[in-house]
């Protein structure tokens, strides 16, 4: 088969696309025939040398996929050659093929395109897993999404809607503020141009966020304590921010609040089956119902994996940018 491969950490550059080994799939796993992949920052990462895959997954980047079932694993029940489905995958997803753990298979949402539906799996897991599992928000409650206009901030806007929360968004422009508005964001700020704590502030009576899903780490550690309400959860997913902080947690205790830190790409498979089943029983019925629908920016072919990679770089776009190859 032909993947993306990264032969040294670098720009967009180094990635290359070139003829590597099949993978083989082991008991519990499919073999996907990949018919799109979507572009997440870690795979930015990965290719600057930042962010090695786990062990024993797929050296390629990708950590997601839509395609069709061409074998089956030993012990393999419930699927099919042939079935179209997406999948979350700890890596392999910018390839021709994928070996697949059954747990993190999901079928095609009905209405769904078999190449936008690559852009599904990995937003949907980490918003679920997290807003919802961890935050556990609730109908009327407060959340505030940092990076609204991005992959994972239109799915947890169109969520949050879906359940009967308030949704506040943070973004860098009036464009992709009025993106977020479109897709059902009650409050916009601007981080460039607003001081997001004081905003959401106003915007709530001075009550502050149920819910902060945060991108940034270090940068905003402080800050997303300050704007979170009386019981607050602060989930932090990503760390574009920097790693190290310091917090007055004082300020944490007087609201009674909790900060959880979470990934996805490393949990064992029981942890990813546990997640991947709860997106399909509550997104997937959203999903065929139009309730929520993936939001995708740009579809460019696999071999231009380098260019998505600077759009994603350069912040160019709302959604997610999907890679189809063939």
């Amino acid at each position: 088969m032909r993947a993306i491969t990264i032969a040294h950490a670098g720009g967009p550059e180094v990635l290359t696309w070139e003829q590597v080994p099949d993978p083989v799939p082991a008991a519990g796993e499919v073999l996907v025939e990949v018919a799109a992949s979507a572009v997440n920052r870690a795979d930015l990462l990965q290719r600057q040398g930042f962010y090695e895959p786990p062990a024993g997954s797929s050296p390629y980047p990708g950590l997601e996929c839509s395609g069709r079932i061409v074998a089956l694993g030993p012990g393999v029940s419930g699927w099919g050659v042939g079935d179209e489905v997406c999948a979350l995958l700890s890596g392999g997803g910018y390839a021709e093929l994928v070996a697949v753990p059954v747990g993190q298979l999901l079928p095609v949402p009905q209405g769904v395109g078999l190449v936008e539906a690559a852009a599904l799996p990995e937003v949907a897991a980490t918003v679920w897993s997290n807003v919802f599992m961890v935050a556990h928000l609730r109908p009327a409650e407060t959340v505030l999404i940092h990076g609204g206009a991005s992959g994972i901030g239109t799915m947890a806007i169109q969520l949050a809607k879906a359940v009967g929360a308030r949704v506040a968004v943070t973004a860098g422009s009036a464009h992709k503020l009025e993106r977020c508005a479109e897709l059902g964001a009650d409050i916009g700020i601007d981080y460039r141009e607003q001081d997001f704590v004081e905003a959401l502030r106003e915007a709530t009576g001075g009550a502050g966020a149920d819910v902060v899903l945060d991108i940034m780490g270090a940068k905003y550690l402080q800050r997303n304590v300050d704007a979170l309400a009386v019981n607050g959860r602060l989930v932090i997913i990503g760390l574009q921010g920097g790693v190290k902080g310091e917090l007055d947690l004082g300020s944490l205790l007087r609201k009674r609040g909790a900060v959880a830190a979470t990934n996805l790409r490393g949990r064992p498979l029981e942890e990813k089956a546990a997640i991947v089943a709860a997106v399909r029983e509550h997104v997937w019925p959203l999903l065929a119902a139009k309730v929520v629908r993936p939001v995708v920016d740009r579809v460019l072919p696999i071999e231009q994996a380098g260019a998505a990679h600077r759009v994603l770089e350069a912040g160019e776009q709302v959604g997610k940018v999907v890679l189809r190859v063939g």
